[in-house]
């Protein structure tokens, strides 16, 4: 098959597109002829050996979701059959960025059938992590208020129709270009963060979600930082300030009024994944895909991630690359 692979750490440039061995499932995986795969911030994190390092030689595939069809099933698989449409977050933290991978039958999920397979792609990874950090950790309930920084990216925007959907007011924070965009995804509360100090608008909010991706050494990675240390002064007492990059630590007056940070990441869910599934074919769900690339441009892709400042999510097309049905 053909894959994209790094064998060595580092930027973009490390990634190769080349052919590679189709993985064999084992009793209770399955085997997908992968038709999209989403491309996430941990991508580039795990590229550049930030998130763990391997022993050399290693041959790594990145990508963490995938949307295709199932090709083969193991012995112990009961969910699904051979030419089932699936999408899921791959629980390796990688093997997506190629024409087949393996993945237990349980961590899968049945493509929403209102979506193509670019789209769905889109989904897996940005979704529950908006599922998570919103009401399993958040615990955010219908009445209360919610503010979304970086309301536009990949997690942000489905984050805000989660919020809507399950009954939340929604502030959002990004910027001016993306005003239309987020208030018809049923933002209430729309904030410049270039030209609006978000403290001067938000009051009393129940729980922060901070979408804001962090890069090392970069003038994004301040942002965040500022902006996470600025989160406190929004929330009410007894609030949480929820992030999906780092662990906020509340200040000395923050932790006096019983506020509290928590990070919060994804998990591969079956029963979330078709929960999710069932909101987009219901309609109140979809996902924005900002950028469609062939596999062999992943580095592109690569390259536009690590910019901290997507729309939607970038996805890289392995099968039909030229009949990309939209939502």
């Amino acid at each position: 098959m053909k894959a994209v692979r790094y064998h060595d750490y580092g930027g973009p440039e490390v990634l190769r597109y080349e052919d590679a061995p189709i993985p064999e499932p084992g009793p209770h995986e399955v085997l997908v002829r992968v038709h999209a795969a989403g491309v996430n911030p941990a991508d580039r994190q795990i590229r550049a050996g930030l998130r763990f390092r391997l022993e050399k030689p290693f041959a790594f595939i990145p990508g963490c979701e995938v949307s295709g069809v199932v090709e083969q099933t193991g012995s112990e698989v009961t969910g699904f059959a051979i030419g089932d449409d699936v999408y899921g977050m791959l629980g390796k933290f990688g093997g997506g960025y190629a024409e087949y991978v393996v993945e237990a039958g349980d961590k899968l999920g049945r493509k929403p059938t209102s979506l193509d397979h670019v789209h769905a792609a889109a989904l897996p990874v940005a979704a529950l992590t908006a599922w998570n950090a919103l009401f399993e950790v958040g615990g955010l309930v219908a009445g209360q208020t919610v503010l979304i920084h970086a309301a536009a990216g990949g997690v942000g925007h489905l984050a805000v129709q989660l919020a809507k959907w399950r009954g939340a007011q929604v502030i959002g924070t990004a910027s001016a270009r993306n005003e239309a965009f987020l208030r018809d995804l049923g933002v209430d509360t729309f904030i410049n963060y270039r030209t609006t100090a978000f403290e001067s608008v938000a009051r009393d909010v129940d729980v922060v979600l901070d979408a804001i991706p962090r890069e090392a050494d970069d003038a994004t990675d301040v942002i965040a930082r500022e902006t996470m240390a600025r989160s406190w002064a929004v929330l009410r007492d007894g609030g949480i300030q929820v992030s999906i990059c780092a662990q906020p630590v509340p200040d000395p007056e923050s932790a006096r009024r019983g506020l509290r940070g928590s990070y919060a990441g994804a998990q591969p869910r079956n029963e979330i994944l078709n929960r999710i599934a069932e909101l987009v074919d219901e309609g109140k769900l979809r996902p924005d895909v900002g950028t469609i690339l062939p596999l062999r441009e992943a580095r592109r892709a690569h390259e536009l991630i690590q910019t901290g400042h997507t729309r939607g999510k970038i996805v890289l097309q392995v099968v039909g690359c030229g009949d990309v049905r939209g939502y």
